[in-house]
C-alpha cells in the first residue's frame, strides 16, 4: 500500500502542502505511518444488535425536574438510545463511570454509545468550553476512559468538533481559521493533532471499541479538508468518522458527503493523490442538487481509474451519522438577516431524524446514532448580536447542554418519521 506520506514526511503529491506539513510539524504529528488507514476493528455492517437505554440519562433527570407535557416529552425521548457524554472528571472517575455503562450494557445484550469529550479547549471555549488542563491530563485521562472499557464493547465517539475546531489552525487553502485564542500560537494545532493521535493509539488497542473520529458535517469542509485532518489524526487506526454532532442536516447530504471523504482518504493513503485535489465542497443551501453531485461521484470514479485504485466501500472508512435532530434537514435563516445565524445552534422548527440503530443498507454507513442529546440546549445562540437573547426565539436560551422543553416540543411534534 502507498502512503501518502512521502520520505520527507510531507504531502509528496504536492509540494506547497507539502511544505505546509513541514511548517505545522508534521515531522512529529506524523511519526507513525499511515500504511493502516484501512484498518481498525470491524463491526457488522447493518447489525441488528441493540443499542444501550441508559436509565440514568440526562434526560431521565432533566425529567424528574419537569411536570406536565415538558415531563413527558422529556420520558418519551428517554425511552431511546443516546450517547452518553463523558467530559470531566479525573482519570479514575471516567474509569469508573465507564466501566459500569459498559458493564450494564452487556449485561442486557446491548452496545452503549460513549461519547469522549474532553480535550483542552474544546469548543474554542466558546458554549462548550471546558476540558483537560493539558496534554499530560488529557492522556491521563483516556487512559482512565480505556481502563474502564477494557475488554468490554462500546461505540466511542471521541472528541466532537476535535477536527472540526483546531486552536490556530490553518486551512489547505491557507486561509486561516477563526479559532486564534490569545497566548497560543501555531503549536497548539501541532499539540491538537497530538493528542488525538494518543487517544486513537490508546482506545483502537481496545477489543471491543468501535472508533469514530471528527469528521464534522457535509456542510462545514470540504471533504479534502477534513480527510487530510483525520489523516494526520491518525483515523487509519479507527473504524472511521462520525458526521452531524450536534447538528441538522438531512441523511441524503450525510450519505453522499460520508461517500466523499472516505473515497477521499482511500485515494490519499493508497494513491499518494493531494487532499486538495479531493473533489467536492461542503453541500449548503436551501435545495439538494443531485446532478451537482452525480457530477462530484463522477470525479472520484475518474480519480479511482487514473491512480489504478479499485473503490472498496467495506474495506474503506466507515461514517456514523447523527440523526437525533436532522427530520427535517438543515435550517436555512433568511439571507442577510443575522451578521452570524448560527444556523447549529438551537435553530427552529426542526425535528427528531431517523431512529438510533446499527442496521444500514450504504456501504459507507455503520449506524445511525442519537449522539447529541435531542432536548438539551446548543447554547445561548446570539446570531451575530449582543445577546443576551436569541433573536430568532424571541427568549435566552438554556446554556449548552441544559434542559429546553420548547425545543424538545418541536422535535417531537415535527419528528420525520413521527413518533407520536
Amino acid at each position: 500500500m502507498t502512503s501518502f506520506i512521502g520520505a520527507d514526511m510531507g504531502f509528496h503529491s504536492n509540494a506547497s502542502l507539502r511544505r505546509r506539513a513541514q511548517r505545522i510539524g508534521a515531522r512529529a504529528l506524523l511519526a507513525a505511518s499511515l500504511a493502516m488507514v484501512l484498518g481498525g476493528s470491524t463491526m457488522a455492517h447493518g447489525s441488528n444488535q441493540p443499542l444501550y437505554v441508559n436509565p440514568d440519562s440526562t434526560v431521565v433527570r432533566a425529567a424528574k425536574g419537569l411536570t406536565g407535557q415538558a415531563e413527558q416529552d422529556a420520558r418519551l425521548i428517554a425511552r431511546f438510545p443516546t450517547g452518553t457524554w463523558l467530559t470531566s472528571g479525573t482519570p479514575e472517575e471516567v474509569q469508573a463511570e465507564a466501566h459500569k455503562l459498559v458493564g450494564d450494557a452487556a449485561a442486557k445484550g446491548a452496545i452503549p454509545v460513549l461519547v469522549a469529550y474532553n480535550i483542552p479547549f474544546r469548543d474554542c471555549a466558546l458554549y462548550s468550553a471546558g476540558g483537560a488542563a493539558d496534554s499530560a491530563a488529557y492522556a491521563a485521562w483516556i487512559r482512565g476512559l480505556a481502563a474502564g472499557i477494557g475488554n468490554g464493547r462500546a461505540i466511542v465517539i471521541l472528541e466532537p468538533d476535535g477536527l472540526g475546531v483546531i486552536p490556530w489552525n490553518t486551512t489547505l487553502t491557507g486561509q486561516a481559521e477563526s479559532c486564534r485564542p490569545a497566548g497560543m500560537d501555531a503549536k497548539a494545532t501541532v499539540e491538537r493533532y497530538r493528542q488525538l493521535r494518543d487517544a486513537a493509539a490508546v482506545l483502537s488497542a481496545l477489543p471491543g471499541v468501535q472508533l469514530y473520529m471528527d469528521g464534522g458535517g457535509s456542510s462545514w469542509l470540504a471533504p479534502g479538508e477534513i480527510a487530510a485532518r483525520l489523516l494526520l489524526a491518525d483515523a487509519g487506526k479507527a473504524r472511521g468518522f462520525f458526521l452531524n454532532v450536534s447538528n441538522y442536516e438531512s441523511d441524503t447530504r450525510l450519505k453522499r458527503y460520508a461517500r466523499w471523504v472516505s473515497d477521499c482518504m482511500a485515494l490519499v493513503s493508497q494513491g499518494g493523490l493531494s487532499p486538495r485535489e479531493c473533489p467536492g465542497t461542503p453541500i449548503t443551501g436551501a435545495r439538494d442538487y443531485p446532478g451537482a453531485w452525480a457530477d462530484v461521484d463522477a470525479a472520484y470514479d475518474t480519480l479511482f481509474w487514473r491512480l489504478h485504485l479499485k473503490r472498496d466501500p467495506q474495506a474503506q472508512k466507515h461514517a456514523v451519522l447523527d440523526t437525533s435532530r436532522n427530520g427535517q434537514g438543515g435550517w436555512v435563516p433568511k439571507p442577510g438577516r443575522y451578521r452570524d445565524a448560527e444556523v447549529w445552534c438551537n435553530p427552529p422548527e426542526r425535528g427528531l431524524g431517523r431512529r438510533p440503530t446499527l442496521a444500514s443498507d450504504d456501504p459507507y454507513i455503520d449506524a445511525f446514532l442519537w449522539i447529541k442529546i435531542p432536548g438539551e440546549s446548543d447554547g445561548q445562540c446570539y446570531r451575530g448580536t449582543a445577546g443576551p437573547g436569541d433573536p430568532e426565539r424571541g427568549m435566552v436560551a438554556p446554556a449548552a447542554g441544559a434542559w429546553f422543553a420548547q425545543q424538545a416540543r418541536e422535535l417531537i411534534t415535527l419528528a420525520r418519521p413521527g413518533v407520536e
